[in-house]
């Protein structure tokens, strides 16, 4: 049998991964398969979104998706049988019984076995490796694939279960919970009355997706916490994936349960009537796909809205895991689905070591979602931003990322930007990173509280659901939802008198080897199109 490599397939390991063994042949594992569309024309559909505004799209539903777009039945019984003949078992996907998503709609076969015979199936030989995050499973070279399924597997994802992903946060060092001495910091819907987020709306009708990669929440918390705001206990309710749950540690330093609790209290403050779904699933990039695809084709909750606070600097990613992602985000456009992400905590070159080049962090580079970054936000009375400016505090204090793609090309509605070139040799023009900006700079943070404790955390991971909840706003207020959100703020939203504060003061270079990016008038490689003056105005230019 002639095979061919799995176009997208190599994966290089950053600087300390060191291998200790060869993984134990005998010991199990779960892939998943993505097949290729039955019709490659989603492109077409989704290139009408991308130049539209929201009221004149077609929106798809999510059996419209799947009967018009998804895998088809013969090209999963391909891969089903190519499977058994290598000694491998195709099993049920419960997270699909949980959401009511169809394997055609996903495009995806999940397959068990052992680290052998998966070995032998995709010609790679498996390693025990060491790294910056722990032990990891993990490989070497490319994939390999029949060459009668060349084009029909797009890609094969668990082969390897490092961190793929990582929060977005940053914490500032509390004494005195809420009153620690520098701290100046706000309540989420503070933030949103600053921000001017609409009122007389307040998320009801709309569902929103969080996806979580680790850690957990406590009821008693949550319950604490909106009593205090005054607001309602959100609707919430938790979908495992790949062996996710809602797990706190009960630890408040935990990063992981500090993104989880951030993610939750500032959605149910800015949209308190939303109901609230957490996707929970390893940080692999099988466990981070399979949750996007469950919240996208999940047919029970369908979220119209989806937010992000988990990723990580391009250079970490196979090639063919970013292009899954941003086809998954495709169908999210065509759906009419927003997805919100966080633009990294890393600066310019998003905390990748050495650190000698610019990177932007994905998912939030993807053509298909929101890219949300940071600033430092100040108001003296409570009522009136004071001052806002690029959050940068340094390599330890972190500062939002931002810059321009190595994979991804300049999309249409960034086309007309008058861009500086990138930090990189080259000075490559992709896809630039962020959208839009808010509040993200610790000093400034969310108040929040965490496993029994009162902190202070920011970071580009609260500005995701900051606009995921304000998209929700919105969807309720028009009474459509607003999906696919980019080339409405690059045109009417930016055209907008007194929508958007523009940011221009500050820069994102956080470690003085790269060289960042400048604030100033218009879009720029650190806040993008600036940070909400009026989320109210912002609706109208939508309208």
């Amino acid at each position: 049998m002639q095979h061919s490599e799995l176009e997208g397939s190599a994966r290089t390991h950053t600087i300390g991964d060191r291998i200790v063994g060869k993984a134990n042949p005998h010991a199990p594992i779960q892939i998943t398969v993505e097949v290729k569309p039955e019709k490659d024309t989603l492109a077409q559909l989704v290139s009408e979104v991308v130049h539209l505004q929201s009221r004149d799209r077609k929106v798809l539903s999510r059996d419209d998706y799947a009967s018009n777009y998804g895998a088809s039945a013969s090209d999963l019984q391909k891969v089903e049988r190519f499977a058994v003949n290598h000694g491998l078992a195709v099993v049920p996907d419960m997270a699909a019984r949980i959401t009511g998503s169809s394997r055609r709609a996903r495009r995806t076969v999940e397959l068990r076995g052992s680290v052998g015979a998966v070995s032998r199936a995709f010609g790679v030989r498996l390693y025990k490796l060491e790294g910056r995050n722990g032990p990891f499973r993990g490989y070497t070279g490319t994939l390999k694939i029949p060459t009668a399924l060349n084009g029909v597997i797009r890609n094969v994802l668990g082969l390897d279960n490092q961190v793929q992903a990582v929060p977005h946060t940053r914490m500032f060092p509390q004494m005195g919970g809420f009153s620690s001495p520098g701290l100046r910091a706000f309540s989420p819907d503070q933030v949103a009355k600053l921000y001017g987020f609409p009122t007389g709306v307040t998320g009801r009708g709309q569902v929103v997706a969080l996806i979580e990669l680790g850690g957990g929440y406590w009821r008693s918390d949550l319950r604490k916490y909106f009593k205090r705001l005054g607001l309602p206990m959100p609707r919430i309710s938790n979908v495992p994936i790949s062996g996710g749950q809602n797990a706190p540690t009960g630890n408040p330093n935990d990063a992981n349960d500090d993104e989880v609790n951030l993610d939750i209290q500032v959605l149910g403050a800015v949209a308190p009537d939303a109901k609230i779904v957490v996707y929970f699933a390893p940080p692999t990039n099988r466990g981070f796909l399979r949750a996007v695809h469950a919240a996208i084709h999940d047919n029970v909750n369908k979220p119209s809205v989806i937010s992000i606070s988990w990723g990580q600097a391009e250079a970490s990613w196979r090639a063919a895991d970013m292009v899954s992602f941003d086809t998954a985000f495709q169908a999210a456009a065509a759906m009419g689905i927003t997805v919100c992400c966080a633009a990294g905590d890393g600066g310019s070159n998003d905390d990748v070591s050495p650190g000698y080049t610019a990177n932007v962090d994905f998912p939030g580079s993807s053509w298909f979602v929101t890219s949300c970054g940071g600033t430092r936000m100040e108001s003296n009375d409570g009522k009136v931003v004071s001052k806002e400016v690029v959050w940068n505090d340094g390599r330890r204090g972190g500062g939002t990322g931002g810059g321009f793609s190595e994979f991804f090309a300049l999309p249409p509605y960034q086309s007309s930007l008058s861009l500086p070139p990138s930090a990189n040799p080259g000075a490559k023009q992709g896809r630039g990173v962020p959208d839009i900006s808010g509040n993200a700079d610790p000093r400034t943070g969310y108040k929040v509280r965490v496993d029994g404790a009162d902190i202070t955390v920011g970071g580009t991971s609260a500005v995701a659901p900051l606009m995921a909840g304000l998209v929700a706003l919105m969807n309720e207020g028009l009474q459509r939802q607003v999906g696919f959100l980019n080339n409405m703020l690059y045109t009417q939203v930016a055209s907008k008198a007194g929508a958007l504060r523009p940011i221009t003061v500050g820069n994102n270079d956080t470690t003085t080897l790269v060289g960042g990016y400048e604030a100033g008038a218009g879009w720029n490689a650190c806040t993008g199109l600036g940070a909400p003056a009026n989320g109210s105005l912002i609706m109208d230019a939508i309208r």
